[in-house]
């Protein structure tokens, strides 16, 4: 095998794998973009667009080698009220400045946040991603009215469907030279010409042909009141956008066994959606499915996502005829076993070892995942209740005993953080009417964390003093002390 460095120094690079990965990814990639397009009621080639830029500029400038963007549902969902209600050129603005605030989030290091996310909540997001991967392919079960395929068509359909997982979970164990998932959509391809079968093809969906990604400033007009219009929609199509892909890349990372850079990418998703702004693209973010498309077809590297991307191109310049030709009982299949690969099996395997809390917050958001459509507000609320669940928990923890030495003075020993959700146990420790002239609260097994902890401090220390009796504060950590220094206009303590 060659191997060369590509982009990455440090990268090696098997040409055969990427080059057959990136063919594999641009299969899967073409009918989701363009169904997501028709969704929102843009053009079909807005779709292929996004998928061409977006791909192209993450794979070449991205954190993450290995990852593919493309026009993924998650940010198109979030412009369609927009698009109903002012068309697509306030459309191709949003997202525009969409892409300017994640550069921003780039620029200013805030990816790291990312790491804020627990475990649970990736389950949940990755569990709950899997189940709508799989349940949008049954759209692909109905007829343009609506109505479900009845009779020959959806058993040739299933058959085809079938006959694509067959090959996708058995073709490795015969060899893994080629990726299972372009195989299958060959020989089911091949079948179809062949036999003349007749049954749903990627045309169906919509026409391919079109030509490059034409220079297009949006038509609106640029004044302050358009900006009002837009900022909400490119606000919550960038955050959405940068969590769908941080949380990919996290999720990459964990495959691997190698470290992206978050900012890096951020700012290579910003890139790619201001371009798409200008070349006339639906804008995007990371594609989880298409990642493990990718991944399981044994990218590594960068080449794939750029072939993804240039195979996604050539299709709408020359290829069309044939591409629309393929069936989309193939892709449906590929598809399939990306959502079934893609599931958080070990989250079932461990559910009965983790804490009833954990559990709770995994099956949330994927319910929130599945029910909205909404990555973000998912994993937002997940990590919300986490917080929520962590600040409970350790305000149970802290504890205070106390005893008297041999010079009359007591002593109270504190144990735990001593943040807002413990002030009110730590308040009820002292008995203030009984306690000595002279009183030490130690701090060795505790830490002050925030402002209301400073505050009760404060409070404390004054109630002693109006009772005539004197508070110390002993083994404060450096952290702690700066924290009650930079307090002093507020608080009066007597620190040991």
């Amino acid at each position: 095998m060659a191997y060369l460095n590509l982009f990455d120094f440090k990268q090696k690079v098997d040409y055969k794998n990427e080059i057959l990965a990136g063919l594999t990814v641009a299969m899967t990639m073409i009918p989701e973009s363009l169904s997501f397009a028709i969704l929102a009621g843009f053009s079909p080639l807005t779709g292929l667009y996004a998928a061409f830029i977006m791909g192209l500029v993450t794979a070449v400038f991205g954190g993450r080698p290995g990852m593919v963007s493309g026009g993924a549902g998650a940010t198109v969902v979030v412009l369609i009220a927009l698009m109903q209600s002012h068309g697509i050129e306030y459309v191709f603005a949003a997202v525009m400045l969409a892409g300017l605030l994640q550069i921003l989030v780039g620029v200013f290091r805030l990816g790291k946040f990312i790491k804020l996310v627990p475990q649970p909540v990736m389950y949940g997001f990755v569990n709950g991603l899997a189940i709508i991967i799989f349940t949008a392919q049954l759209q692909q079960f109905k007829l343009g009215s609506g109505e479900w395929l009845s009779g020959s068509p959806l058993y040739i359909m299933l058959g085809l469907v079938l006959l694509t997982i067959a090959i996708v979970f058995f073709f490795p164990k015969l060899t893994k030279a080629v990726p299972a998932s372009l195989v299958a959509i060959i020989i089911v391809f091949a079948l179809v010409l062949g036999f003349g079968i007749h049954t749903k093809t990627v045309k169906d969906i919509a026409a391919l042909s079109g030509g490059f990604p034409p220079f297009h400033i949006p038509a609106i007009s640029w004044t302050f009141d358009t900006l009002k219009l837009i900022f909400p929609y490119s606000l919550v199509m960038a955050g959405v956008g940068l969590i769908e892909s941080l949380l990919t890349l996290n999720v990459v990372d964990d495959i691997t066994g190698t470290k992206g850079r978050n900012n890096k990418e951020c700012i290579a998703q910003g890139s790619a959606n201001i371009l798409n702004g200008f070349f006339t693209g639906m804008g995007g973010c990371a594609m989880i499915a298409q990642t493990f498309v990718n991944l399981s077809a044994g990218s590594r590297a960068r080449l794939s996502g750029i072939i993804a991307a240039i195979t996604i191109l050539m299709v709408i310049l020359f290829g069309a005829p044939i591409i629309e030709k393929v069936p989309m009982a193939a892709l449906v299949g590929v598809m399939m076993m990306v959502a079934i690969g893609t599931f958080e099996w070990i989250s079932i395997r461990i559910i009965n070892k983790m804490p009833r809390h954990d559990v709770i917050i995994g099956i949330l958001v994927a319910l929130i995942t599945v029910w909205l459509h909404n990555l973000a507000l998912a994993v937002l609320a997940g990590v919300v209740i986490s917080a929520l669940v962590f600040a409970w928990e350790s305000a149970h923890k802290l504890q205070v005993k106390n005893y008297i030495d041999a010079k009359g003075i007591k002593h109270y020993e504190v144990n735990g953080p001593l943040f807002f959700g413990a002030i009110s146990t730590f308040n009820a420790s002292f008995d203030l009417e009984n306690d000595p002239e002279e009183v030490i609260i130690d701090f060795n097994g505790s830490r002050v964390t925030d402002m209301s902890a400073i505050q009760a401090l404060g409070k404390l220390t004054e109630r002693y003093k109006q009772a005539g009796k004197k508070l110390h504060l002993r083994h404060l950590s450096d952290d702690c002390i700066a924290k009650l220094t930079n307090a002093e206009g507020v608080i009066d303590v007597n620190i040991i």
